[in-house]
């Protein structure tokens, strides 16, 4: 009982001192403030990280674009660096020691077929492989079978390329006439209609390669022996005089003229309409007047081209194998032009020559 009235009296005492309330009180406000800046420093500082943590991925953010221009800005050198290696700046005419073009294929032949005069040469007889060049003897071959070009012929799995992984738009159960199949074969280089050719052909595709092969040997093509009718096979092999007189050969037939040189044909597949484009650009150029042409690729053969070209009211049979590069090959049919044109006396003697 004491100690209470003791404990009162104190209390009394203590409210009664000067400023006494606010020394009881202030442990109490110091520790609400000290509370209330714990509370306040505390989103402060978090908010401050946030901040903090804003700019670091504003950072990160404005760096991003700066790294994406940076290789960018690399790659587009690269490729520049590329053109002015492989290109070699087309549009220039360069000649070597005997004053003809350089030209970057392995081995090429050019010869006009109205008077039989060889205007280049280099490896004429070397025997590689030739790609898709096959699909011109193909061509004959259909066409000399007298099939039904209206027939429909389908796609099926035995056309599936696993030999080197090609792809194809033409996917398997695609209908198409023999028509359809073979433009697509010429024009745009599909292996898969070239070997659905070769299947519903008379015998099959036993019988097409020894009508392809009897059908070179007919024509002088004495170094040319084909095993497929696709020319993904490296296999079919040739020389440039050789595939010059392939070209001469199918230049008499009007559907291979007209099926290689058609810039681009839409084909309705599976209820959609797809664009097949040429494989050879310069079949649209205004520059070049193309009666025949085939391009072909495979890593054995490198990049090939042949063409009957008409210059100066000339045929010119222009074969080009193992182009150094993927433009190479029009670079130098390019460049061939420009030689010719540079002196248009070289085709007029030859001329002048034909009617002595």
């Amino acid at each position: 009982m004491k100690s209470r009235m003791l404990f009162a009296m104190l209390v009394v005492l203590a409210l009664a001192l000067p400023g006494g309330s606010s020394a009881m009180a202030a442990p109490a406000k110091c520790a609400s403030a000290s509370k209330a800046r714990v509370c306040k420093s505390a989103p402060t500082s978090q908010v401050s990280k946030r901040h903090a943590g804003k700019k670091q991925v504003g950072k990160k953010k404005a760096a991003k674009p700066s790294r994406i221009a940076g290789v960018r800005r690399a790659l587009a050198i690269r490729r520049q660096a590329a053109r002015a290696r492989y290109m070699d700046d087309p549009i220039t005419l360069r000649l070597d020691e005997h004053g003809q073009p350089r030209l970057s294929s392995t081995a090429f032949y050019v010869t006009n077929q109205s008077t039989g005069e060889v205007l280049l040469q280099r490896n004429a007889y070397l025997v590689m492989p030739i790609a898709s060049i096959t699909k011109l003897m193909t061509a004959i071959v259909v066409l000399e079978s007298k099939s039904d070009l209206n027939e429909a012929l389908t796609i099926t799995d035995d056309d599936v390329d696993y030999l080197k992984g090609t792809n194809s738009r033409l996917v398997v159960g695609t209908r198409l006439t023999r028509e359809e199949m073979l433009q697509l074969a010429l024009m745009s280089s599909e292996n898969r209609a070239a070997s659905a050719l070769a299947r519903n052909y008379p015998g099959g595709r036993g019988a097409f390669v020894d009508a392809m092969n009897a059908r070179a040997h007919l024509i002088g093509m004495n170094e040319t022996h084909f095993y497929d009718s696709t020319g993904l096979t490296p296999r079919n092999v040739s020389n440039p005089h050789d595939l010059s007189k392939l070209v001469m050969a199918a230049s008499s037939y009007p559907q291979i003229r007209e099926f290689s040189t058609t810039n681009e044909r839409y084909v309705f597949i599976n209820g959609h309409l797809k664009r097949f484009g040429n494989t050879n650009g310069l079949v649209k150029s205004p520059d070049w007047t193309i009666s025949v042409s085939k391009t072909g690729y495979i890593s054995e053969a490198g990049r090939c081209l042949v063409m009957q070209a008409w210059m100066q009211d000339q045929p010119l049979v222009i074969v080009l194998m193992d182009a150094n590069g993927r433009n190479m090959r029009i670079v130098d049919a390019q460049r061939i032009r420009l030689w010719l044109e540079e002196k248009p006396e070289r085709l007029a003697a030859t001329r002048r020559e034909q009617q002595g």
